[in-house]
């Protein structure tokens, strides 16, 4: 006869699947709420994953000037690059620092406006069913094992809530237009974190 107490009745002894999740928020980042996002389409799939890079001013790290682009309370004099910035209501879901600090500014039930014109997989607006990241660095630049490390702790959070099949750069979607995260990025490392198949990356 066994006497280990049992689970009340109806309660599984397995971990909850949305122990790392509340309505779209993921518990292990710092929640910084945008206003810039908005509903997804109705029946939309997140089964995209697009990386990005920032930094403000461009090659300057470690202010809190990204926190304050994403919640429109940047100062637009604060540096004569912000003047070319000046006015955009952008957001990703989330930002990781150089340290591997995370923060969510979105909901990944909500649309974050991070990808703007954009094509992926056969279909536009990648907006709709993507979830944004964006890492502290420069287009082309190296970025740090903390990054990597906290990146790869989240994809694989997201990808226990949501139907990810597919992970890109905003390089990738929006050829011409955009060019980060760039060369600086290591998707080899990212696929080895993540364990998914090779043909979800571009690359």
């Amino acid at each position: 006869m066994s006497h280990h107490p049992q689970p009340p009745a109806g309660r599984s002894q397995a971990p909850r699947r949305d122990a790392l999740w509340r309505d779209g928020w993921y518990r292990f980042a710092r929640r910084i709420d945008s206003p810039n996002f908005g509903p997804r389409p109705p029946g939309a799939q997140v089964d995209l994953l697009v990386l990005h890079s920032i930094s403000l001013p461009p090659g300057e790290f470690g202010s809190d000037a990204v926190e304050r682009l994403f919640c429109n309370t940047l100062d637009w004099d604060a540096h004569p690059y912000f003047q070319s910035i000046r006015g955009s209501q952008v957001s990703a879901h989330f930002f990781v620092r150089r340290g591997g600090e995370l923060f969510q500014f979105v909901s990944c039930d909500d649309r974050a406006w991070h990808a703007g014109a954009s094509h992926w997989r056969g279909r536009d607006n990648c907006n709709d069913d993507s979830v944004g990241i964006e890492l502290e660095g420069l287009e082309g630049g190296a970025f740090e094992d903390a990054q990597y490390e906290a990146l790869g702790a989240l994809t694989a959070a997201l990808a226990q809530r949501y139907p990810l099949r597919h992970a890109a750069g905003h390089e990738h979607i929006a050829p011409g237009r955009k060019q980060d995260p760039g060369c600086g990025f290591d998707w080899p490392r990212l696929h080895r974190a993540t364990g998914w198949p090779r043909d979800w990356f571009a690359e």
